[in-house]
């Protein structure tokens, strides 16, 4: 792939692989040294990790708060120290008494806004160090709880003491957390034991590619056929099409005032908007100015492919 071509790529995660170890096989494949995920997926977990490639890596912070929708399997009856099947079992409950039914009122009465304590085997970071790191060293630290939104869960099986249920949910949002909680809730524990990111920022899993299917797009040189264009990747972001005489002013980082637009695009729920020339490529985005009637460059971008 020529090192000038910019976007993001959906790479299908496979289990027992690192968000990392991702990006790493990905910089193989590319030939490139500039690319970031979006989002980290534990290693058991598979599905949707965006990847930014190129000058697309400075677009990463406007997918990190977007909703994300997973596939997961929850047994009930058994907890572990890490909220998941990758845990040591601290207790184990029967399940005299739970039915289906009352599985299902308790996962409904999780959607919405809601609280979460994140969990002490994550990345989370305590005074610089993460917090699984601090736990395996048997100093365990617990954040705050802070608030979350599912947006719908829906319960696709139930099979006691297993239950596979789809949920569509805010940033932030921990399955494994989730899952811990509803067995708590029941009574009997609960952990997650299988996860996968269906999709992520409205990108879906069916539009990503294996990591077996690049490399073998690499050997046909079809790499390019992979990766969205920036403007294409940010369809969740207000335009603004400027002429080529505006487009130099913004790439020269001129400043730039409401004035100036010819009509001023609303801005996402960020406060940001992109800003593209007449033939389609992103060339910035940019924030309003409460202070003044301009505009505030988050990110200027140098001719692309």
């Amino acid at each position: 792939m020529p090192p000038e071509l910019n976007g993001i790529l959906l790479v299908d995660k496979p289990k027992g692989i690192s968000s990392a170890g991702v990006v790493a096989r990905v910089k193989g494949i590319f030939g490139v040294n500039k690319v970031g995920h979006t989002g980290t997926l534990d290693p058991f977990a598979t599905g949707v990790l965006i990847c930014c490639i190129n000058q697309a890596t400075r677009l990463s912070r406007f997918f990190l708060k977007g909703d994300k929708v997973y596939e997961a399997e929850l047994v009930l009856g058994t907890a572990t120290d890490t909220q998941d099947a990758t845990g040591t079992v601290i207790e184990r409950l029967p399940l005299e008494g739970i039915s289906e039914e009352q599985v299902r009122e308790m996962a409904a009465r999780f959607v919405g806004a809601i609280t979460q304590v994140p969990p002490i085997y994550s990345a989370l970071k305590h005074q610089g160090t993460p917090l699984y790191k601090l736990a395996r060293r048997g100093v365990p630290v617990e954040k705050p709880a802070r608030p979350i939104r599912i947006n719908h869960l829906e319960l696709l099986d139930v099979n006691l003491p297993t239950v596979r249920f789809s949920v569509s949910c805010s940033s932030g949002t921990y399955v494994r957390t989730l899952c811990a909680d509803i067995g708590r809730e029941l009574g009997c524990g609960g952990h997650l034991k299988a996860l996968c990111r269906t999709a992520s920022c409205g990108f879906s899993i069916d539009a990503a590619f294996s990591l077996e299917k690049l490399a073998e797009f690499s050997g046909q040189g079809r790499l390019g056929e992979t990766v969205i264009p920036m403007n294409e990747a940010l369809p969740f972001m207000p335009a603004a099409v400027v002429d080529d005489m505006l487009a130099k002013r913004i790439l020269n980082g001129t400043k730039l005032l409401e004035a100036d637009l010819p009509i001023p695009p609303r801005a996402s729920e960020q406060g940001v908007f992109k800003v593209v020339d007449p033939n389609g490529r992103l060339i910035a985005v940019l924030a309003e100015s409460s202070a003044t009637a301009s505009y505030n460059y988050c990110c200027v971008f140098s001719a692309q492919r």
